[in-house]
């Protein structure tokens, strides 16, 4: 009954909810989450540990970053119901409609995605009167 309650919980905010949104569409890192959906490192942070610690998540290292997509064979029948649910609940939904295109845009930056993940981001795309967009 433990775990169960866990999950509820874990799914019962909205931005854990979104951040399954991207992770059904494809795995992400730390800095991927937080460009698509504006948060903070600490943010996106905490909230991919909370759906790991669940259960509903699987991490694994590459070069340097922490890849999260949703753990589909170690939650076998346990959970797997419950996300097939939040997967169709998610289907029309607007804001993550919008996650998902923002997604396509974000990059992999920085060592571990730090905090300059959101900086760097936007540094790439030139300013109007800058150097870069007059070229």
């Amino acid at each position: 009954m433990r775990e169960l309650t866990k999950a509820f919980q874990a799914l019962s905010d909205e931005t854990r909810l979104r951040i399954l949104g991207l992770l059904l569409e494809r795995e992400c890192c730390v800095c991927e989450v937080m460009q698509a959906l504006d948060i903070s490192q600490t943010r996106a942070s905490r909230n991919l540990n909370i759906l790991y610690d669940t259960g509903l998540l699987k991490q694994r290292n590459e070069g340097l970053w922490s890849l999260y997509s949703i753990d589909r064979e170690g939650m076998k029948g346990r959970f797997a119901g419950l996300v097939r649910v939040v997967e169709k609940a998610l289907e029309s939904n607007p804001v993550v409609a919008l996650d998902r295109d923002k997604l396509k845009n974000a990059q992999r930056v920085g060592p571990g995605c730090g905090p300059q993940a959101n900086k760097t981001s936007k540094r790439s795309t030139p300013t109007k009167g800058s150097k870069e967009a007059k070229e």
